[in-house]
């Protein structure tokens, strides 16, 4: 049957028949009509005559709205009772709903309960950081027992996008800032005419720490917001929650191949990188200070010692360590949108680069009191 809306305007009374079946119903000169009616300033009441009314969906109930909306703001009385009970429910709940709460505004807080928040809020972060450690220990653990589960396939392909792959931007960086440290020490070293010394300087400057840290800082900036990213989106595709469903330790299955690919190739990278910074310095020393290339090799190979080269390598392993922690850490640790990715990722280089700095420090105040 069709639908049909008719209206009449009595002694400031506008009477609504509804007939027939209201699905999709988009009559939208009958609607004008209406429109025209609803604003005489005359009117004073609105009632429905529904006896013929059969089917009907939301576009009826958003022509009532309309209508609901209009009598409530210019205090016309209307009378529901005639309408279907669950149409009067629907209308009721779409005119209790408050569309625009108002804006709470936050009350400036006082400096202790500023300190005692941010105080709570540390203690809270270093429980979730010893946490997340003792799971990553635990599945290291489990991993030596032979029962982690963890896929080969996965550690291979973490090794292989974290090693070789990485090599070109590990070997450019590298070399510039070898180039760079000879250089800057060419400047001074020539004013005493010891420009030979530049050689040595390089070989024990990259050996020791620079190698380590150049390649630290790329392999933050590179895998460990990868890793960041790739975790985090898949606790954004709720994946993470799919592997607790099956009964699968997300730090074995996703957090432990790439702590240990990165753990195991950093050392290496370490190495590869202070070769190449070695590289950088001679290409200033043999064609910029005209340094001849065998007397510039003899001086390097004499200040190379194998304590500055195991003190660089351990620094590499420590950084690797550091950054994959750090990159699987706000990879779990991430939202449910697509902003809480980004922000994840920022942090995790952010804070792998910090505590590298951090580590740093405490590892050569620590030599330094043993004399290495």
């Amino acid at each position: 049957m069709e639908s049909s809306l008719s209206f009449s305007l009595e002694k400031n009374h506008l009477l609504l028949t509804l007939t027939g079946d209201f699905i999709g119903y988009d009559d939208l000169k009958t609607t004008q009509k209406l429109n025209h009616f609803l604003h005489k300033k005359t009117l004073k009441k609105i009632s429905f005559n529904t006896s013929l009314l059969q089917k009907w969906d939301s576009s009826l109930v958003v022509i009532l709205y309309d209508i609901f909306l209009y009598a409530q703001k210019n205090k016309i009385t209307i009378n529901i009772t005639t309408l279907p009970k669950d149409l009067q429910k629907l209308l009721s709940l779409a005119l209790s709903v408050d569309r625009k709460p108002p804006i709470t505004q936050n009350k400036e807080s006082d400096f202790f309960t500023l300190v005692g928040q941010n105080v709570l809020i540390l203690i809270q972060s270093i429980r979730i950081g010893v946490s997340f450690l003792t799971d990553i220990l635990k599945s290291i653990g489990r991993l030596i027992a032979g029962t982690a589960i963890m896929r080969k396939i996965d550690f291979w392909f973490a090794l292989d996008n974290c090693g070789p792959k990485a090599i070109g931007i590990v070997s450019l960086i590298s070399f510039m800032v070898g180039l760079i440290l000879a250089f800057v020490g060419a400047l001074q070293l020539k004013l005493f005419g010891a420009e030979i010394y530049v050689a040595s300087l390089v070989s024990i400057g990259m050996t020791r720490i620079m190698g380590a840290i150049m390649c630290g800082i790329i392999m933050a900036g590179r895998t460990g917001a990868s890793y960041a990213a790739e975790i985090g989106t898949m606790q954004v595709n709720e994946e993470l929650d799919a592997l607790k469903t099956m009964g699968i330790p997300h730090i074995d299955f996703l957090v432990l191949p790439r702590i240990l690919a990165l753990v195991l190739i950093m050392p290496l990278l370490t190495m590869w990188s202070d070769i190449m910074g070695i590289l950088g310095g001679a290409a200033v020393g043999v064609f910029m200070l005209d340094i001849a290339p065998q007397e510039y090799w003899s001086y390097t190979i004499k200040a190379f010692t194998l304590k500055n080269f195991l003190v660089g390598t351990f620094h590499g392993f420590v950084f690797g360590a550091i950054i994959a922690i750090c990159g699987c850490y706000y990879g779990i640790k991430t939202g449910r949108t697509a902003n809480s990715v980004g922000l994840s990722t920022t942090k995790a280089v952010v804070s792998a680069i910090v505590w590298m700095i951090v580590i740093t420090g405490i590892i050569t105040w620590i030599l330094g009191v043993l004399g290495i």
